[in-house]
Parts: structure tokens; sequence; C-alpha cells
């Protein structure tokens, strides 16, 4: 067990874009879609501890812990790997919940990745991915962390590179339910299946944005003013919206235009996970556990 206080990143991701092209007798969607990280996110605390209890801090209103993803993954990760070991979690929240850019899905996989290390269970990444699929779709892809074209219910990876741009990240003020979203009768599924190369280099679009626009008029309208500016679209199943930039300064300008009450953020995209980074860095001794 690796002792001290260790800090770790869970980004927020973008679904640059996002097509159904199926859905299954068990009721899960076949989707395609292009994941990308943002260098932008919570972040956790932890120090494990020689008594097994995992302790979670602060509290979340109306969350049951044994409802916390972060706590189920430590449960789990305890469970796969036999561990009598603990920890004490305390997460910083920056990220929406009901957003569409994973903030719950990266929550569990940096406890996973993180806990991991310091209770030096020595789990390879797949069984982390394993862990994490159990957890939620999109918890493999914060595990593995690179930038993935995904393929399924989002669990058939494969490394991409798309550009690292900069997003005006906006969030109206609504939670969505993806299983709402899903469950939608007029719903595009049947968009045909193409080639990952064909994908990248055609134009980006989102089969959930129709739906949410019209189910939500908060994200409708917040769309409609980001067009004006940049290429734009919802990411996931929503709630929030990004527009693409090719550097800082216009993102920021962008952002400069909104009024006060709207909450937004400036980000780049990044191709391997803040996440990822930290570890080497644990790993390589580069920063040392306080």
């Amino acid at each position: 067990m690796i002792q001290g206080t260790t800090y770790w990143p869970s980004p927020a991701k973008l679904n640059l874009f996002l097509y159904i092209t199926g859905r299954r007798d068990n009721g899960y969607h076949d989707l395609q879609t292009l994941f990308q990280f943002l260098d932008y996110g919570d972040e956790l605390t932890i120090q494990a501890t020689k008594e097994p209890e995992i302790v979670i801090t602060p509290e979340i209103k109306d969350l049951a812990v044994e409802d916390n993803l972060i706590w189920k993954a430590a449960k789990a990760l305890q469970n796969k790997a036999s561990c009598r070991f603990g920890a004490t979690i305390d997460l910083k929240k920056i990220l929406p919940m009901g957003g569409g850019i994973g903030g719950g899905s990266s929550n569990a996989a940096t406890a996973l990745v993180a806990l991991n290390y310091l209770w030096q269970t020595n789990l390879s990444e797949d069984e982390l991915a394993e862990i994490g699929l159990k957890l939620g779709a999109d918890v493999p892809v914060f595990v593995r962390g690179f930038a993935a074209f995904a393929e399924g219910v989002g669990e058939k990876l494969e490394k991409v590179s798309p550009d690292e741009k900069w997003y005006l990240v906006v969030r109206p003020d609504v939670s969505i339910s993806t299983a709402e979203i899903f469950n939608h009768p007029e719903l595009t599924r049947n968009t045909p299946k193409r080639g990952c190369t064909e994908l990248l280099t055609g134009s980006y679009e989102n089969d959930c944005e129709k739906i949410v626009r019209l189910t939500y008029p908060e994200v409708d309208k917040q769309l409609s003013w980001l067009l004006q500016y940049a290429p734009s679209r919802l990411t996931g199943t929503g709630s929030c919206v990004f527009a693409e930039f090719s550097s800082k300064t216009s993102a920021e300008n962008a952002r400069k235009q909104l009024p006060d009450d709207v909450s937004a953020f400036v980000a780049q995209g990044k191709n391997i996970s803040p996440l990822s980074k930290r570890l080497s860095e644990y790993k390589s001794d580069i920063i040392q556990p306080i």
C-alpha cells in the first residue's frame, strides 16, 4: 500500500459525434461515437488506509453512499482483488450531473485507476475496464485514458487522434436523463454504420440532438446561440452543448458574450487523459504523495 495524500484528476469528456445504428432486444442501443477528454474536471483527493472502510466526503444530497459510483468502484476493486485496504476519498465536484460530459463515469474510473495504484492490487487495464463496464458504459474509456472511436454500447474502443481543439462548453439549467432520451419513440435508431476513417473525416453530428432540442427548450436556446459563433453540437444525451474553436482566445471571446447567469467553461480537447498523465507521474516519481 502506498501511503500519503494523493490528488487525481477526473476529467470531463465530449462525444464529438454520436450515431445510433440499432437497438438490441435487451433495450440497449448500438452506437458509433467519438470520445475526447477535456483538460477540465473534478478532482479526487485520496488516502489509502489499512482499515477496509471506504469513506467519501462530502456527502451528496439525496444520494446514499452505496449509490455513489466512487464507492461502488472502490468496493468492486476490493472484491475483485481480495483487497483488505480502504481509503478516504474527498471529491471536489465541478462537473454537472446529467450534463453528458461524463462526470459520474469519470469519477468511477479515477477511483479504479487511483486505488489500483495505491493499494498495489496490480490489476491490468483490461481488468479495470471490465469492472468499469459493469458500473457504466462510459467508464472503460476513462480507465483506458485515450481518445477513442467507440462502437457496440460504447465498450469497443479504437484509439484515435482527433484534433485537440478548444471548446466552449455551455450547461443549460436542466438535467437530462439518458434513459429518457434513448427511450423516446422518435429517436433516430437506424443511422447506417460507417468506417472509422469515413466518420473521422466527415462532418460531425449527434443523433440525440433533435429529440433533446425538441424536448428541452433551454438546450435549444443555448445551442442556437452557440451556432452564431462556431460549429456546435450536443454532447452525449446532453444537457451540455459545445462549440469548437481553433484557439483559446476565440473560445474565450465567445464566452464573454454569454449572460452572467449562464454556466459555461472553456477547455482544450486532450487525446491522452489527464488521469493517465497523473498515474504516469506518480509511477515515475515525478510527483510524490504528500
